[in-house]
């Protein structure tokens, strides 16, 4: 196969994995495209980085180097699996990842549920989690 021809083709597998399910997303993040700096990204875009997903979050996005997706959380988001029931918890940086009521994750080998309600940034074991039994 001609290398322009390959280009292509990479570029049609690309537009096409934007519209799949995050579930389907998650088990060939091979498809996306790697993130790059310098580069223009748009809402809800995914690419992947250190072989994992990650979804744009503000409507726009010009790359830097040095604000790679792992290092960012306000402007990338990691995508997770949605059919996993205790995701390893994470830190929240304010109100557009903030854990909702009755969340479920596991920290420090325990499995906790969110009982603060809407808006939980605390770490679970500190305040607004209830050790699930």
């Amino acid at each position: 196969m001609k290398r322009g021809k390959a280009r292509m083709l990479r570029a049609k597998i690309e537009q096409a994995s934007g519209s799949l399910p995050d579930e389907d997303a998650l088990e060939a993040v091979e498809l996306f495209p790697a993130w790059q700096p310098e580069t223009d990204y748009s809402n809800g875009q995914r690419v992947r980085h250190e072989g994992l997903l990650y979804r744009l979050i503000p409507e726009t996005h010009h790359s830097q180097a040095d604000w790679p997706p792992n290092l960012t959380p306000a402007i990338w988001a990691r995508v997770d699996n949605p059919a996993e029931e205790w995701p390893e918890w994470r830190q929240p940086l304010g109100a557009h990842d903030a854990y909702p009521a009755g969340a479920k994750v596991s920290h420090n080998g325990k499995h906790w549920i969110n009982t603060y309600g809407d808006g939980n940034i605390w770490e679970p074991g500190e305040f607004g989690w209830t050790e699930a039994q």
